[in-house]
């Protein structure tokens, strides 16, 4: 018989997987430069991805490809339209996170009738989380995610992008290639994140992301923009939303307990938030038209 603390173990890594996918991918897409607001829709997107896959093929892995293949998309837009057409960075988040809610709100009414949830899906055939191919995958992001960022050439230009964009594209890097590919990694991680989520549960219900998105992104600042920090601070945010379920006592009110995720995410975001500091370029779109004609 598993022990209770085991069980509340289990429990906080189950939970985790969609903050660590999505938080390591936003310290790639910040590293390079650009802020991903997105991550909600991001996770809402492959969610959505993987329960249609897998209601339409009846398999799972189907399921995964499709999720990735909207959080790519998505994120390619975000890319383009901050990147290439220079728009606000928080205004194209803000706007691609109601893009998603209003569209898979509108694929649930088209694929299953109903615009609160979709039918049932089986998920990953996997007898535990430890087991869970999608949550191993999300434990190697970490280590993966930290090896590329800080000891490969990619790595280096990727972090020197957010930092001074003139000087990479003055040492013969294409400073947008980088971002876009650090963008593009930012969605496709925060999709598997989405799959996870609606594999567990099994069914795919209207905005089932439920400000995870927002979450990640602070795990990653309160992880000063590297994946093994995300990754740290994910597990907090984790462990705190599995004490939220556990502490079910009469005496507390219900909406308080429900709050406490959110509580301690500003709580330690007060904390830590001035102690951090981002890459210097974060937000700041790069004009290569312009610094060339300053050269």
């Amino acid at each position: 018989m598993e022990s209770a603390a085991f069980v509340f173990v289990l429990q906080v890594l189950r939970i985790s997987v969609p903050y660590l996918l999505a938080s390591v991918g936003a310290s790639f897409s910040e590293r390079s430069g650009v802020v991903n607001l997105a991550l909600e829709g991001l996770i809402l997107a492959g969610a959505f991805g993987a329960a249609i896959g897998q209601h339409l093929t009846g398999s799972a892995w189907a399921g995964v490809g499709c999720a990735l293949l909207l959080g790519l998309l998505i994120a390619l837009v975000h890319a383009f339209v901050t990147i290439t057409l220079k728009v606000d960075q928080i205004v194209s988040g803000i706007a691609l996170n109601i893009l998603v809610m209003g569209s898979t709100r509108f694929g649930l009414s088209l694929v299953f009738g109903s615009v609160m949830n979709s039918a049932r899906i089986a998920g990953m055939d996997s007898s535990s989380v430890l087991v869970d191919p999608l949550f191993l995958i999300a434990m190697l992001s970490v280590a993966v995610g930290q090896f590329i960022m800080f000891r490969t050439p990619f790595g280096l230009r990727l972090r020197a992008a957010g930092e001074s964009a003139e000087t990479v594209e003055t040492a013969g890097v294409n400073v947008r290639r980088l971002r876009y590919s650090g963008v593009l990694v930012s969605g496709a991680l925060a999709a598997l994140g989405g799959a996870f989520l609606v594999y567990q549960q099994h069914s795919f219900t209207d905005n089932m992301s439920a400000g995870r998105g927002y979450i990640a992104l602070a795990a990653m600042i309160i992880g000063k923009w590297s994946p093994a920090g995300a990754g740290l601070a994910s597990l907090l945010f984790a462990s705190t939303e599995a004490m939220q379920m556990w502490v079910q006592t009469g005496w507390l009110p219900t909406q308080l307990v429900q709050s406490l995720p959110y509580v301690i995410t500003l709580v330690v975001l007060a904390g830590f938030v001035g102690r951090s500091t981002p890459p210097a370029e974060v937000g700041v779109p790069y004009d290569t038209e312009v610094k060339s004609g300053e050269l």
